[in-house]
C-alpha cells in the first residue's frame, strides 16, 4: 500500500487503521493530530479510520515557535481573555532557544501561565525526538497554537483546525503574513481569517498592524483580543509608534497585547505604560545572552508598567518645579 505521509511517499505492506499506521512509525497518537485527504481525523476513530492506497496524510505536531486555562489569577489585577483569567500579563513564546529545557526554565523564571507554539509536520525519520510537551507541560502551561508562517486564510484556517484536533484548545493566535521581509500582517485576510474561526467556535487573538482603523474591523470580525506589533518581528526595535498604540487601547473594547518587537525590559514596561493589557515576546528573550535572567527582567517590567499605567503619572511640564518649597530659606 503506498500513501502520502507529509509530502513523502511511503509504502506499507497490510492494510491499516490511523492507530496502527502511528504505532508503526513510531508516534504516539495522543501528541499528534492527523489530516487525510484534506479532512481531520478525530482522535476518537484513530483506531476505525483505515487508510487506504492513494491517501494523503498529514501528521503534525506542537513545537516551539510562536490547554486547559491557566493558573487562577493570585492578584487583584487579572488579565482576562474570552472569559479565561491569567495571573500574569506577560506571554512568552517558544521558539529559538537552544534546547527546551532553557525554555521550560525561562517559563518559570518568567512566571507566565501562557506560551505560543506553532504547529508542524512530525519528523517521521526520527520519530523518538523530544517534543514540547515532554518539557513545558500543557496541563500547567496554557499553549497559544499560532499560525507562524501562514501567508493565506486557507493555510491559516487549516493550521488551526489541526491544532484543536491534536490537543482540544479553541484559544488561538492568528498570524497571517504579507510578505517575507517585514513579516507584517496581511490585514484583509487577517479579518476574513478571524471572522470565518470565530464562527467555528475559536477564539481568535490577532496580530495586527498598528493602525487603528484596521485593527478595529478585527475586533467587529470577533477577535477576543487585539495584538498590534511594536516593531517588526525580531527586530528588538521597541515601541516604534507609542500614538497609534494609545489609539488602539482607547477604542478596543476586548484586550490589547502588544505582539513583536520588544527588545528588552524597557520595551515592555513602555507598552505597559501605554495602557495595554499584556505584552507578548519570544526573540527578547530567547536571544538574550541569559535568557533565564531576561526572562526574570521580562516580568518584572511588564508589573511594573501596569502598575505605573494604574497609578497615573505625573503631568508633563515645560519647566522645572521644585520639590521643596522656595519659601522660607534662610
Amino acid at each position: 500500500m503506498n500513501i502520502t505521509i507529509n509530502g513523502e511517499s511511503r509504502e506499507f505492506g497490510a492494510q491499516l487503521s490511523v492507530d496502527g499506521l502511528l504505532r508503526e512509525i513510531g508516534l504516539d497518537p495522543a501528541k499528534v493530530a492527523v489530516e487525510r485527504n484534506l479532512e481531520i481525523v478525530p482522535k476518537s476513530t484513530y483506531d476505525k479510520t483505515q487508510v487506504a492506497e492513494g491517501d494523503k496524510l498529514e501528521i503534525v505536531h506542537f513545537i516551539g515557535g510562536g490547554a486547559p486555562d491557566g493558573n487562577a489569577a493570585d492578584n487583584d489585577d487579572p488579565l482576562v481573555i474570552a472569559g479565561r483569567t491569567f495571573h500574569s500579563r506577560l506571554i512568552i513564546g517558544t521558539g529559538k532557544y537552544a534546547d527546551y529545557e532553557i525554555n521550560h526554565k525561562a517559563c518559570v523564571a518568567a512566571d507566565i501561565d501562557m506560551i505560543t507554539v506553532a504547529v508542524r509536520r512530525v519528523n517521521l525519520t526520527d520519530p523518538d525526538q523530544p517534543m514540547l510537551v515532554d518539557y513545558i507541560d500543557p496541563k500547567e502551561y496554557t499553549y497559544l497554537p499560532n499560525t507562524a508562517g501562514c501567508f493565506t486564510t486557507e493555510d491559516a484556517v487549516r493550521t488551526l483546525r489541526l491544532a484543536r484536533e491534536a490537543g482540544g484548545w479553541d484559544l488561538v493566535k492568528l498570524e497571517i503574513l504579507g510578505e517575507a521581509r517585514t513579516l507584517y500582517p496581511m490585514m484583509p485576510e487577517t479579518i476574513e481569517a478571524t471572522r470565518t474561526l470565530t464562527e467555528e467556535g475559536f477564539k481568535v487573538m490577532a496580530y495586527c498592524s498598528d493602525d487603528p482603523i484596521l485593527c478595529k474591523r478585527v475586533e467587529e470580525a470577533g477577535a477576543v483580543a487585539i495584538m498590534p506589533l511594536g516593531a517588526p518581528i525580531g527586530s528588538g526595535l521597541g515601541i516604534q509608534n507609542p500614538v497609534n498604540i494609545r489609539l488602539i487601547v482607547e477604542q478596543t473594547d476586548v484586550p490589547v497585547i502588544v505582539d513583536a518587537g520588544v527588545g528588552t525590559a524597557s520595551d515592555a514596561t513602555i507598552a505597559m505604560e501605554l495602557g495595554c493589557d499584556g505584552v507578548l515576546m519570544n526573540t527578547a528573550i530567547a536571544e538574550a545572552t541569559d535568557p533565564i535572567g531576561m526572562a526574570k527582567a521580562m516580568k518584572h517590567a511588564v508589573i511594573a508598567g501596569r502598575l505605573a499605567y494604574l497609578s497615573g503619572r505625573m503631568p508633563r511640564k515645560m519647566y522645572a518645579d521644585p520639590s521643596s518649597p522656595l519659601s522660607g530659606l534662610i
